[in-house]
Parts: structure tokens; sequence; C-alpha cells
């Protein structure tokens, strides 16, 4: 179980660290496994915009910083996407 920064309700967290660094054990500790789902849903849109290739040590660069953003273990602004939200049904009844 893990107090899940993203979602503010403790949760069970993931199994495992997701990467073998300092980003990975502060996910494990600190991000539940809701909130990773919720990461791997946004991460696609930064990939996809930017054509990462996460097989290269830039790409793994830029992703793992973006991730950083997401999470508030650094400052910055995260990376414009080309995904835009749906329009809410304004004639909702």
């Amino acid at each position: 179980m893990v107090d899940c920064v993203k979602l503010n309700k403790r949760l069970p967290g993931l199994p495992r660290p997701p990467f073998p660094n300092d980003t990975g054990n502060y996910v494990y500790e600190n991000l539940s496994a809701d909130g990773w789902k919720l990461w791997l849903e946004e991460s696609i849109r930064y990939i996809n915009t930017r054509g990462v290739d996460l097989s290269t040590a830039e790409g793994t660069k830029f992703v793992l910083e973006q991730l950083r953003i997401w999470l508030g273990m650094e400052d910055g602004e995260m990376m414009q996407t080309a995904w835009t939200p749906p329009e809410e049904n304004s004639e909702q009844e």
C-alpha cells in the first residue's frame, strides 16, 4: 500500500519499481498501481506527439523527465501534446 501522490489516496502500489533508478524507486514508493496506469496513458501522448524512440538514451531521458514533472519531483512544464480532450456534450438532460 502506498499514499498515492496523484490520486491522494492510500492504494495498492506496484509489485516492483518500474525502472532501476531513483525515479523508479520514487514511483514504487509514492505512486499507486492505478496512478501508474494514468501515467502510462498520459505518456503515450508524449511519445506519439514527439515520435520518441524509447530504445534510445535520448528517448528514455525525455520520458523520464516528463514523468518527474508529472509527479512533481521536478519543476517544469509538461510538453504540449497533439491530444485534446473530447468536448463534453452540453445538451445533456
